[in-house]
């Protein structure tokens, strides 16, 4: 019997997009079936993630059109990776194989045909990876390369250009559920399952309608979320410097007293003050990259749920 899919797309106002998006993935769910790839039991999760504007609505009306669409309402916004954690682990007894992506259309569906033929020849994650960066601007290209050659630098396991777009088997969800964290993030955690992997290529697209829902500072903070839930460099690094400066006060002070007895000593205060503030700022960033790590210490502690349901629109229970 083929193989049940469900497509999980996290949404976020996402109300200029959403027709587009049913019916371009549901026009490729009948080609998949044809081919006899998946299951006529497949489904498209919506997840809305306490979108303010029509989302859900839509998402409703959809479903009530066509059976195939399913919906996950979110109690609140929880986040996009708490999203897509809520709507992949809410089908993990459903399906077979389990993809992710944007609602932008942004993320070529023509490639799940050949995410599944590799997951058919027993890979139980396939990637979706971008073969360029093309439609980004300089700064988002900088950027992003400096972000995954600084977070493969500290010991994270990262997908080059890969963002959310992947394929995984059922035994991969499941073992995804194992991690308990609070702080997450979905492209450090999935490669540390370790199970058979591969990739597949293709070329992003630009955005069929709306703006991005992940500004400057979005991005920032879910870049120092990565690298802080995957390693603990930083605070080694921050170790580190700390010896170095160390080290260079005593070559200083040996040095000054050298000075003092040769009688080559000039009163002034501009070297004692930029002492001070250089001193006073590592101490100051080292405090920040500790605080950073123990903040997370504390979330962790208090065991919070990820997200909470509200409602679930899917008529179908496990099929098989």
């Amino acid at each position: 019997m083929a193989n049940i899919l469900y497509v999980v797309i996290p949404c976020y106002n996402e109300e200029l997009v959403l027709e587009e998006t049913t019916n371009q993935l549901n026009n490729r769910y009948d080609l998949l079936i044809g081919e006899g790839l998946i299951s006529e039991h497949s489904k498209i999760l919506y997840v809305n993630d306490g979108s303010s504007d029509r989302t859900w609505h839509m998402i409703k009306k959809f479903h009530e059109q066509n059976k195939r669409i399913s919906g996950l309402n979110l109690s609140r916004n929880w986040g996009h990776q708490n999203a897509l954690f809520a709507g992949v682990f809410t089908v993990a007894d459903l399906a077979d194989i389990v993809v992710t992506m944007d609602a932008d259309l942004q993320d070529d569906i023509g490639v799940l045909e050949d995410m599944i033929l590799q997951y058919l020849e027993g890979y139980d994650v396939v990637y979706g990876v971008r073969n360029n960066r093309a439609s980004d601007h300089v700064f988002k290209r900088v950027t992003a390369k400096l972000f995954y050659r600084v977070l493969e630098h500290l010991g994270g396991e990262i997908v080059y250009n890969h963002a959310e777009y992947r394929l995984m088997s059922k035994r991969a969800v499941q073992a995804l559920k194992e991690y308990k964290e609070v702080n997450l993030f979905l492209r450090g955690l999935v490669p540390m399952i370790g199970f058979p992997a591969t990739t597949v290529a293709y070329e992003r697209k630009e955005r069929f309608a709306g703006k991005s829902k992940y500004s400057l500072k979005k991005m920032i903070s879910f870049a120092i979320e990565g690298i802080t839930s995957l390693s603990i460099k930083p605070i080694r690094i921050v170790t580190s410097v700390g010896v170095i400066v160390f080290l260079i006060s005593i070559i200083m002070l040996i040095y000054i007293f050298a000075q003092y007895f040769l009688g080559n000593t000039v009163p002034g205060w501009s070297s004692v003050a930029v002492s001070v503030w250089a001193i006073g700022g590592l101490q100051l960033l080292s405090i920040g990259v500790i605080g950073e790590y123990i903040g997370k210490v504390y979330l962790e502690s208090k065991h919070r749920p990820r997200y909470f349901i509200d409602e679930f629109l899917n008529e179908e229970k496990e099929v098989r």
